[in-house]
């Protein structure tokens, strides 16, 4: 199996471990059995989960609370994270934005390039020579199915996706023969199986809920295909369609059909 085996001396990192995707693989990885690092922002929301994955899987996890938008937090978390074992890493944390380029908050878009790219980009580089050495270890980034294509009204977004689709892909080739294996996962809409209506955003309300995959669900598939080794996984039916559309479609005709879908969600 490409995932490694849980080992005492031995963590999974996730980031964005206090919600959504990063929560989900973190809880699926301690039923399995690895010790766990948690990075996220929210420090009281990260001691509590990891008090119930100690308790109900008996593992050993650690909390690591950063702002991973910001690069001295990442700096510090790279250098504490530096004597630790890390055989799997989940680069899950990001964030999103809707509507024209030039009407966006210039500090929340910057923001969200540090937090999708760079930081998936440093803590890569960060865990891999010791996965290198030891001849093994998993890497997953959490890209999109939306980095497949130019959407307007989502640039940075999917500027920033598109990114690490790519270096994702190119890593799992340059890795064949290490031990260390890459997956990408690039995934549609993803939520909670069941929200509230007035819990709904607008991006819950602007895509009908049959298009929508469940966190629980993502991250099953995408353990599954880091155990096969595999290059990518794609989630959900509008994951699953994006990533079709893509690969037919001119972008002179997905490009203002999608513009158009992602304009009701600004």
């Amino acid at each position: 199996m490409a995932l490694p085996s849980p080992q005492k001396d031995c963590r999974a990192l996730v980031t964005g471990a206090s919600q959504g995707i990063g929560m989900a693989m973190a809880r699926d990885l301690a039923r399995l059995g690895h010790n766990l690092i948690l990075v996220a922002r929210r420090e009281e929301v990260l001691r509590t989960f990891a008090d119930e994955l100690e308790s109900t899987h008996g593992v050993t996890v650690e909390v690591r609370p950063c702002d991973l938008a910001d690069p001295a937090a990442r700096e510090k978390l790279i250098d504490e994270i530096a004597g630790s074992r890390i055989n799997i890493i989940i680069n899950s944390a990001g964030i999103a934005s809707f509507g024209a380029f030039m009407d966006q908050d210039w500090e929340y878009e910057t923001n969200q390039f540090q937090l999708n790219a760079a930081a998936v980009f440093e803590l890569t580089r960060a865990v891999l020579p010791g996965m290198l050495e030891r001849g093994s270890g998993a890497i997953c980034n959490v890209g999109s199915a939306a980095g497949n294509m130019p959407i307007p009204n989502n640039a940075t977004y999917v500027f920033t996706k598109a990114g690490v689709n790519a270096f994702t892909e190119a890593l799992h080739y340059e890795l064949r023969g290490t031990g260390v294996t890459c997956t990408l996962l690039a995934p549609g809409p993803v939520r909670e199986a069941v929200i509230d209506e007035a819990d709904k955003s607008i991006v819950d309300k602007v895509v009908p809920d049959f298009l929508w995959t469940t966190y629980e669900s993502c991250s099953r598939e995408t353990l599954q295909a880091m155990s096969g080794n595999r290059r990518r996984v794609v989630p959900g039916p509008l994951g699953k369609a994006m990533d079709r559309i893509s690969s037919i479609m001119p972008t002179a005709i997905s490009a203002p059909i999608m513009g158009s879908f992602y304009k009701k969600m600004g």
